[in-house]
């Protein structure tokens, strides 16, 4: 079951993958003005502070079993102390971030999550999954791109480097507990593909606030 899962998520996410946007690969090439990473911060908070209650509320629509300990340890990493919220935060004060209302592609990101948490617990995991099957390669191209080109400090890399190295367990973790489901394959790859272009379009969102 896992590798029919994987391949139909790879398909569906095949011309959506991230560090093959321009932003990102800006941000890998040390071309953004450090004003776009205040921004990029200030609406990616939106996303990391919503992550834990998805994580509770995907746990509490699970039963007892091995999907629901997957998705309780991942939310275990969330919020042990320090919790990535806080080291979240740590990045964003270095690059002078401030409260903001969420843009309108921040909020399609958050609905999007919500979108298929209601729509079922193997939904939740397959949009839980496009992210994270790439998390652990963003994370590390953000932290080169950090230290690289923009003066980030250790604290600020902190939460960057955190995640390339959890992000890998979290999307086999994910995985494995969205086989445990049996789940349709046409959903899982809808589900992947509508949290992959809320991705997609949160960082088309970035690109145009720089034109």
């Amino acid at each position: 079951m896992i590798p029919d899962l994987q391949r139909r998520i790879d398909i569906a996410l095949a011309d959506i993958q991230l560090l093959n946007h321009p932003f990102y690969r800006r941000w890998e090439a040390g071309t953004l003005q450090r004003d776009e990473l205040t921004h990029y911060a200030e609406q990616y908070r939106f996303f990391e502070a919503m992550l834990p209650s998805f994580l509770q509320q995907l746990s509490e629509e699970l039963s007892p079993g091995s999907a629901k300990d997957f998705v309780d340890a991942n939310l275990s990493d969330e919020v042990t102390p320090p919790a990535h919220l806080e080291l979240f935060d740590t990045f964003a004060r270095f690059y002078d971030a401030t409260p903001v209302s969420m843009s309108p592609a921040t909020s399609r990101l958050v609905d999007a999550y919500a979108q298929v948490l209601r729509n079922g617990s193997a939904s939740a995991l397959s949009g839980l999954y496009a992210y994270e099957s790439q998390g652990a390669a963003i994370a590390d191209s953000k932290a080169a791109g950090l230290s690289e080109h923009y003066e980030a400090d250790e604290t600020a890399l902190e939460f960057w480097k955190e995640h390339g190295s959890i992000e890998g367990d979290h999307a086999r973790w994910s995985l494995d507990a969205l086989a445990s489901l049996d789940p349709d394959l046409n959903d899982v790859a809808f589900a992947a593909r509508f949290v992959g272009e809320a991705w997609w379009a949160f960082l088309d969102e970035r690109e145009l606030q720089s034109a």
